[in-house]
C-alpha cells in the first residue's frame, strides 16, 4: 500500500508505533526520501508524546530541514508549545537549514507562550534568511506581534510591508483586539476603510466587533453592524453571532435579541448559546431559562456550553431551585458536568448562603478542585461571615499555591467583620512576605468616540477639579437620600472618616462623575470597570441615577447592572 495512504488512515497512537516498527524493520526509515518520516515525528509531538517524537528523531542520523519542521509543527500545536522555540534554536545552532514554514511554526509557539523576545528574534532570523518578502510569514508576524503586545514593532512593520494584503490588515486588527489593545484596533479598522483599498471582509469585521466588545464602544459597533448589512455579510452566522455578542456586551441586551431574533441566515448552537449568556449576563434568568427549552423545541441539542451559560443565568438571578434542577439533569442529557459546572453551583449556593452545600458539593466532586472552585467557595464567606469555611478555602489556595491578591483580601475582610485584628494583621503580613499586590481597580466610558479611563483617587485626567467637583456635589445630594457610606467595605483598620474618603474616589465613581458633566441631561451613561462593583458604588450609583435622571449601565468583571430611578436591574443579587 502507498505509505502517503497509509498514514492517512492511523488514527491512534497504535497505529502509528505499528507503522514506525514496520519503516524501521525493513530500513526505509533512516532514508532521506522516506515520505512519511516527518509525519510520524509530527503526530508523536502533537498528540502529545514529545519524548516519543525526541526519540524518534533522534533516529535520523542527518535530519532534513522537513524532519525539524515536523516536530515544530507538532510541538507548537501541543500542550507544550515552549519547546518548539527549544527546538529552534537547537536547529540554528547545528547550523541546519531553515526556511519560511520554520519561522512560521516557531511564530505560532511565540504566539501562544507570549515569548516577545523570542519573536524578535525570530523576526531578525527572517530578515537574515531574505523571508522577508513572504506576505504570508510577515502577517504571521503581525499576528503574534500584536499577541505579546508590541504594539510598536506591529506597526512599524505593517507600515514597512512593501505589499499590503486583505489578510495583513485583519491580522493586525484581530491580533490588536485579542492583545488587548480594542481601541488601536478599531482605530486601524477606520484607517483602513478610509483608505479604500480594501473593503473589510467577514474576517475584519470580526476583529472589529470584537474591539467594539471589549471596550464597550456601543457607537462604533452601530457603525460596524450596519456595514455588515449594506455589505450584506449577516449571511455568515459567525458574523450574526459576533454582532449579538457586541450589543450584549455594550450593555444593550435588547438589540443582541433583536439580532438574534431576525437573523437571516440559520442560527447556530453558538447563536443560542451567545443569546442565552447574554441575558445571564444582564441577570435576566427568566428569560435565559425561556431561551434554553426552547433549543430543544427548534431540534438545537444544547451542549456543556449551553448548560453553563443557563446555570449562570440561575446564578445572577438567584434561581437556586431551577439550578440544581438543571445541574441534575446534565448527565441525564448525555452532558457531564465540569469543573466550570461544578464551579457555577458553588458559587449559586454560596450566593444564597447555603456555604455548607456549596462546600459539599466541592468535596464530592469526581475531578480535584482547582484555584477558581476554593475562591468561589471564599467569596461568599465574607458576605455570610463563615470564618470556618473561609478558613479551610484559604488554607487550600495557600497549599495550591496561589499568589492572588483578593484571596488574601477575602479572608481578611471574614476576619475584620468578626474584630479579629490580630488575624487581619497576621493575613497582611503574609501578604507582606509573599510579596501578594492588589490589581489595580479601573474603570473607563466613551465619551464622544474617545475612551477615557480612571483609576481610583485618580488626578491624571485633564478635568479632574471639575470631576471632584461633582463628586462633592454628590455626596451632599446623595446626604439628602439618608445615605451613610459603607465604610464596612473599606479594607484597612483606620478612621471612619479616612474610610468615608477611601469610598469616595473609587474609579467607577470617577466615571460616573466625568459623564455627569460631559453629557447633555438624560444621555444613557455606560461604565465598565474591571473588578467587581463594590457595595457602596452599588447604592451610590443607584441614588445618582434617581437624583440626576440617568440610566446608569455598569459592567464589571461578572455583569451588568442597569441603575434606573434608583434600582438596579440586579435587584441588590449579585
Amino acid at each position: 500500500m502507498d505509505l502517503n495512504r497509509l498514514v492517512q488512515k492511523c488514527s491512534t497512537v497504535s497505529h502509528m508505533k505499528q507503522l514506525q516498527a514496520h519503516l524501521t524493520t525493513n530500513g526505509r526509515f533512516k532514508s532521506p526520501f522516506c515520505p512519511v518520516r516527518s509525519k510520524l515525528i509530527e503526530f508523536y509531538a502533537l498528540f502529545p508524546l514529545p519524548h516519543q517524537a525526541h526519540s524518534l528523531f533522534l533516529q535520523i542520523d542527518t535530519p532534513s530541514t522537513n524532519d525539524f519542521n515536523a516536530i515544530l509543527r507538532g510541538l507548537a500545536s501541543s500542550y507544550q508549545p515552549a519547546a518548539a522555540i527549544s527546538w529552534f534554536h537547537r536547529m540554528l545552532c547545528g547550523s541546519h537549514k531553515i526556511d519560511a514554514l520554520t519561522c512560521s511554526f516557531v511564530l505560532k509557539a511565540c504566539a501562544r507562550v507570549l515569548a516577545r523576545p523570542q519573536t524578535l528574534q525570530v523576526h531578525s532570523q527572517v530578515v537574515r534568511s531574505g523571508f522577508a518578502a513572504d506576505a504570508l510569514l510577515g502577517t504571521t508576524l503581525l499576528d503574534v506581534y500584536a499577541k505579546v503586545g508590541d504594539l510598536g514593532s506591529a506597526r512599524k512593520l505593517f507600515d514597512e510591508m512593501p505589499v499590503r494584503d486583505i489578510a495583513s490588515w485583519n491580522a493586525l486588527i484581530a491580533g490588536l483586539a485579542q492583545g488587548n489593545f480594542a481601541s488601536e484596533a478599531l482605530e486601524l479598522f477606520k484607517r483602513m476603510r478610509e483608505e479604500g483599498l480594501f473593503r473589510p471582509n467577514e474576517v475584519t469585521v470580526l476583529g472589529a466587533l470584537s474591539a467594539c466588545s471589549h471596550l464597550g464602544a456601543l457607537k462604533e459597533g452601530e457603525k460596524i453592524h450596519q456595514y455588515i448589512r449594506d455589505e450584506k455579510l449577516d449571511m455568515n452566522v459567525i458574523v450574526c453571532n459576533a454582532v449579538i455578542d457586541m450589543y450584549a456586551k455594550c450593555g444593550f441586551v435588547d438589540k443582541a435579541f433583536v439580532v438574534f431574533d431576525s437573523v437571516k441566515c440559520k442560527k447556530s448552537l453558538v447563536s443560542w448559546n451567545t443569546m442565552i449568556m447574554a441575558f445571564a449576563m444582564h441577570g435576566d434568568g427568566s428569560k435565559a431559562l425561556e431561551l434554553f427549552e426552547q433549543m430543544g423545541q427548534a431540534d438545537v441539542k444544547p451542549d456543556e456550553v449551553s448548560y453553563l451559560a443557563a446555570l449562570c443565568a440561575c446564578n445572577h438571578a438567584g434561581l437556586v431551585d431551577d439550578g440544581m434542577r438543571l445541574f441534575n439533569s446534565m448527565a441525564g442529557n448525555g452532558v457531564n458536568p465540569n469543573k466550570k459546572h461544578y464551579g457555577s453551583v458553588v458559587d449559586l449556593l454560596g450566593r444564597a448562603g447555603r456555604l455548607q452545600e456549596a462546600y459539599d458539593i466541592v468535596k464530592s466532586m469526581p475531578m480535584v478542585p482547582d484555584v477558581v472552585l476554593w475562591q468561589t467557595l471564599l467569596g461568599p464567606c465574607h458576605i455570610y461571615g463563615n470564618v470556618e469555611i473561609a478558613e479551610i478555602a484559604s488554607r487550600k489556595l495557600v497549599e495550591m499555591g496561589s499568589n492572588n491578591c483578593g484571596d488574601f483580601v477575602l479572608l481578611s475582610n471574614v476576619y475584620a467583620a468578626h474584630e479579629r485584628w490580630k488575624d487581619v494583621g497576621r493575613v497582611r503580613d503574609i501578604m507582606k512576605n509573599r510579596d501578594v499586590r492588589k490589581v489595580p481597580g479601573f474603570s473607563y466610558v466613551e465619551v464622544d468616540g474617545a475612551i477615557n479611563k480612571f483609576f481610583t483617587g485618580d488626578k491624571s485626567h485633564e478635568k479632574w477639579r471639575e470631576i471632584y467637583d461633582k463628586l462633592d456635589e454628590i455626596r451632599f445630594k446623595i446626604k439628602e437620600f439618608g445615605y451613610v457610606a459603607g465604610t464596612n467595605y473599606v479594607l484597612h483598620d483606620i478612621g471612619e472618616e479616612e474610610k468615608e474618603n477611601a469610598l469616595c474616589y473609587h474609579s467607577e465613581k470617577l466615571a460616573v462623575a466625568f459623564s455627569l458633566i460631559s453629557t447633555s441631561e438624560g444621555t444613557s451613561i455606560q461604565v465598565f470597570k474591571n473588578l467587581r462593583i463594590c457595595g457602596d458604588c452599588h447604592f451610590v450609583i443607584k441614588l445618582i441615577s434617581k437624583i440626576y435622571n440617568r440610566e446608569i449601565i455598569v459592567r464589571d468583571r461578572v455583569r451588568f447592572h442597569k441603575f434606573d430611578e434608583g434600582s438596579c436591574s440586579c435587584k441588590d443579587y449579585w
